[in-house]
C-alpha cells in the first residue's frame, strides 16, 4: 500500500500540497442506492410523496453537496467543478432508487470524494423527503464506480450486483 498523502512525516493530518502538480481534465463517478418498501417506490413513481418533487429535491442536493465538498470532509481543496450530475434509475426488485453522481474537473486534484458527497446527499435528501412514508429505508453500497486523470490515471470498479 503507498503512503497515505493526508499524513505527513509526523503522523499528523495534512491538505496535500497540490501547488505543482499539473492541470488536467478529472472525472468520477459514485454511486448508490435507497432501499424501500414497495409502497414507498410507488409513491415516488406517482409523484404523490408529501414533500413533493422527491427526485427533483434530491438532484439539487446531490450537486450542491459535490460543489461544497470542501466545506465538509475536512482536507479537501475547494474545486472549480465545470459539472456535476445526479442520475436516479428506479428499481422494483429490490425495491429502491439507484443513484449515480458524475463530477468533472480541469485541475490538479481528482474529484472522487466530490462524487461519493454528491450520490450520498442525494441519498440522504430521498431518506428525507420519503422518510414519513417509510422509516425502514436503508442507504446502501455507496462506492467510487469509475475515476479518470491524474497520476493515478483511470480506475474502473468491478460491476455492481445483480438486481442493483
Amino acid at each position: 500500500m503507498s503512503k497515505l498523502s493526508h499524513i505527513d512525516d509526523k503522523g499528523q493530518a495534512r491538505m496535500v500540497d497540490v501547488s505543482d502538480k499539473a492541470v488536467t481534465d478529472r472525472r468520477a463517478v459514485a454511486e448508490g442506492f435507497i432501499r424501500m418498501q414497495p409502497e414507498t417506490l410507488a409513491l415516488v413513481e406517482a409523484g404523490e410523496a408529501k414533500k413533493g418533487d422527491v427526485i427533483g429535491a434530491a438532484r439539487i442536493a446531490g450537486i450542491m453537496a459535490a460543489k461544497k465538498t470542501h466545506e465538509l470532509i475536512p482536507l479537501c481543496h475547494p474545486l472549480a467543478i465545470t459539472k456535476a450530475t445526479i442520475e436516479f434509475e428506479i428499481s422494483k426488485s429490490p425495491p429502491g432508487i439507484h443513484v449515480l453522481s458524475e463530477v468533472k474537473v480541469a485541475g490538479p486534484t481528482g474529484v472522487e470524494m466530490e462524487a461519493l458527497t454528491g450520490v450520498s446527499v442525494a441519498c440522504l435528501t430521498l431518506y428525507d423527503m420519503l422518510k414519513a412514508a417509510d422509516k425502514t429505508m436503508t442507504i446502501e453500497d455507496i462506492r467510487l464506480v469509475e475515476k479518470t486523470g491524474g497520476k493515478s490515471g483511470t480506475f474502473k470498479a468491478p460491476a455492481r450486483p445483480k438486481g442493483r
